[in-house]
């Protein structure tokens, strides 16, 4: 995030004459220079040394100038910031840094852990130098903890969070926890006045079919075995498509999300918490788990295999689980905290918005996106397109 220093100006140099040779060839050169630069919009100054540093890739896009500084305060470590734009991307140069070295600590998403697992990329974290006691308790136990966890190694641990629930018109579509439900998408009395996400809203029938005990199967198999698949998301799909005259539109990202109800007539949708946030600033919107359980999604941190600075990622780590560290990292994702307290150091009209979206034993059902591996991915998406055309 600062200016380039003196040797990671020569490390620039080395790759700028490096051009059409290797890519091993690339990375001694780098090494002479005294750092290491994998292929990649990033420098790593010293990546081959263990010091007060911690070499960390995350997502680009973001301001980390508040919790990077008060870090390096805390703890005298430097964290050296590698960007990437997306999990591809990180996964990609993390398997490079397998040969380099040059990654300690990376941020995926839960629903990836398998992956990085069972592809050798990374360790276990060492619970006894890390602060468990600092996490909200859902967000380290029950299916958070296991997909988190195997074998009986923890080989994640959570930095931020958010949520795909019941945006609602607080005048026109009241809704109250924990009396509210997915159902609610497919009641006659909100034909024509629903938006959802087409896959998420196949996923919220499946979800409430199985609550009301209609499926023959847990929903939550379907994403492990393709003929599960097929068999639950058709029961979905066909009980879906009896609803389809709730449906004003399907939504694919923020914007379209806030037209719905700003523009389109809409009073109830299934969508992100930062919709139901943005939109009650100025309307009668509000925000609200289902008694099922919101979707969850969830960003954390990996401990690379080959890390070099392995004492300062558990540093890093801890951090962000604090108070403070949680909530400056939440409102740096517009996204919620994990640390326990983080939510009350975030802004009041955040705070105010998070205690109402999830109230009581809210946080302890929310339900975490599975892994969902490629073939699941490509069923889903033919499942959305049948749903959107019928």
């Amino acid at each position: 995030m600062d200016k380039l220093t003196k040797d990671q100006r020569a490390t620039q140099a080395t790759l700028r004459a490096a051009r059409g040779h290797t890519r091993r060839s690339i990375l001694k050169g780098a090494v002479a220079a005294g750092a290491v630069a994998a292929m990649g919009p990033w420098i790593v100054e010293d990546a081959f040394s263990s010091s007060g540093q911690v070499n960390f890739m995350g997502w680009s896009g973001y301001d980390f100038k508040a919790p990077f500084a008060d870090f390096t305060a805390a703890t005298g470590i430097k964290v050296n910031f590698l960007d990437q734009p997306d999990q591809d991307s990180m996964f990609a140069q993390c398997k490079l840094s397998l040969q380099t070295g040059a990654v300690d600590v990376v941020e995926p998403t839960l629903d990836r852990v398998e992956s990085w697992v069972s592809n050798g990329l990374v360790q276990g974290w060492d619970p006894n130098k890390l602060a468990m006691d600092n996490y909200e308790v859902a967000f380290v136990t029950g299916a958070s903890g296991d997909m988190a966890t195997i074998n009986g190694v923890r080989y994640y641990v959570p930095s931020c969070w958010g949520s795909e629930a019941l945006t609602h018109d607080t005048k026109q579509a009241p809704m109250d926890y924990p009396n509210t439900t997915l159902g609610s998408l497919f009641d006659p009395a909100f034909e024509g006045k629903v938006v959802v996400r087409a896959h998420s809203s196949l996923a919220a029938m499946g979800r409430w079919l199985d609550a009301e005990g209609k499926l023959p199967k847990p929903w939550l198999q379907s994403y492990k075995d393709p003929a599960v698949t097929k068999e639950l998301w058709d029961i979905a799909l066909a009980e879906a498509i009896k609803h389809k005259k709730n449906i004003v539109q399907f939504w694919n990202g923020e914007n379209d999300a806030q037209a719905a109800f700003r523009t389109n007539g809409c009073t109830l949708g299934l969508t992100w918490d930062s919709t139901g946030y943005n939109l009650g600033k100025d309307l009668p919107i509000a925000y609200i788990s289902p008694k099922e359980g919101a979707f969850g999604w969830q960003q954390g941190f990996f401990l690379m295999k080959n890390a070099k600075n392995v004492e300062q990622g558990h540093e890093w780590a801890k951090y962000v689980s604090s108070k403070k560290g949680s909530a400056q990292w939440g409102t740096a994702f517009s996204a919620n905290p994990i640390g326990k307290g983080g939510i009350e150091m975030m802004d009041p009209a955040v705070t105010k918005f998070y205690n109402a979206a999830y109230p009581g034993d809210a946080l302890s059902k929310l339900w975490w996106w599975p892994s969902q591996p490629a073939w699941f991915i490509k069923l889903r998406g033919e499942y959305a397109d049948k749903w959107k055309a019928a």
